[in-house]
């Protein structure tokens, strides 16, 4: 990457990096390649760390690039098309289902949640952890929380814990007529728990997906799943998988 002093513009500076930093990424460099350091960059362009970290912020954010623990800023692949709804309202756990249990525990619902679900703030939920990999590596992490209301024939004798008991839990939500769901999609940054899950660093961006699941009249279980922004593009129904080219990317083609 050659040294570029940016000359007076009108839009900010670190938009302006972000473009010719872009440019810079089609044409001199590998996907997975690692960036120089930030005090390296931030010298050939001529331009404050802070400016810098923005329009390497926003890159990462439209997932051009990565940061790694352990390895830095690299040039992030294409982005993985992930299916997050289909034709037919589905629970989790049924045929066709990515996601992987990985454990079930009871406790209480974070306030938001228990709100949702319209029980008591100190009321124990099932919680199980499940994650979802594409192209061998781990794109999504879950949350699902369902009252023990909702399954009224789940006893601890099915499955104490661990893994089993999220197979248990997924297994008793079949029985339920499925009325319905709705989704929210929003963007956020990853918390600690997320980032060790998703091998990403704290506060990276990341879409996350809410759903909630009715069924008898009333909300019977609700999905908090985060994806990484950085490796997703989330399609919805049969037609979703749509992709928008930029000019930059044509370029690079």
């Amino acid at each position: 990457m050659g040294t570029t002093q940016l000359e007076s513009v009108s839009e900010p500076k670190y938009w302006h990096l972000r473009t010719v930093l872009s440019q810079a990424l089609d044409s001199e460099f590998e996907v997975g390649e690692v960036l120089p350091n930030e005090r390296e960059l931030a010298a050939r362009f001529g331009v404050a760390r802070a400016t810098l970290r923005q329009a390497l912020e926003q890159l990462e954010l439209e997932g051009r690039l990565q940061r790694r623990r352990g390895v830095g800023t690299t040039v992030a692949p294409p982005r993985v098309g992930v299916a997050v709804e289909t034709e037919r309202p589905l629970w989790p756990g049924a045929p066709g289902d990515a996601w992987q249990p990985l454990d079930c525990a009871q406790a209480a619902a974070p306030a938001a949640v228990a709100d949702t679900l319209d029980i008591a703030a100190d009321e124990r939920v099932h919680t199980l952890r499940r994650s979802l990999t594409a192209h061998g590596q781990i794109v999504a992490a879950e949350l699902l929380y369902v009252p023990a209301a909702s399954l009224p024939e789940l006893t601890a004798i099915d499955a104490p814990a661990g893994p089993a008991r999220a197979r248990a839990v997924l297994r008793e939500l079949q029985r339920l007529t499925l009325e319905g769901q709705d989704r929210a999609v929003e963007l956020g940054t990853a918390r600690a728990e997320d980032a060790k899950d998703l091998d990403r660093l704290p506060g990276a961006p990341v879409l996350v997906v809410t759903t909630r699941f009715f069924a008898e009249g009333r909300t019977a279980a609700v999905s908090v799943a985060t994806y990484r922004a950085d490796t997703c593009r989330l399609t919805f129904g049969a037609s979703g998988d749509v992709r928008i080219v930029h000019e930059t990317q044509r370029r690079a083609c």
